[in-house]
């Protein structure tokens, strides 16, 4: 069973700091941590796919909560930490 979030997207006119935080939280919950953070974080021990399985969730995740205005600024990033 999916866990729904109730996050604002983002547009840009809010306070970021509150929204980012909240952001970190359900990557926290969704085990998607480490990849905020770059590939730095990443475990020695992880597979090269478990790693792009949660980079790309993590990624996804964040490009939802983002508005168009401010999606069309980042969506050529590959990364969250970059966007």
């Amino acid at each position: 069973m999916g866990t729904k979030w109730d996050i604002e997207k983002f547009i840009g006119d809010s306070d970021f700091g509150l929204w980012k935080v909240k952001i970190e939280v359900v990557l926290i919950q969704q085990k998607c941590a480490k990849a905020r953070k770059g590939k730095i974080l990443f475990s020695d021990t992880m597979s090269q796919e478990d790693k792009t399985k949660m980079a790309d969730n993590a990624r996804s995740f964040f490009v939802l909560c983002l508005r168009d205005k401010v999606l069309r600024e980042v969506v050529k990033d590959t990364t969250i930490k970059v966007m």
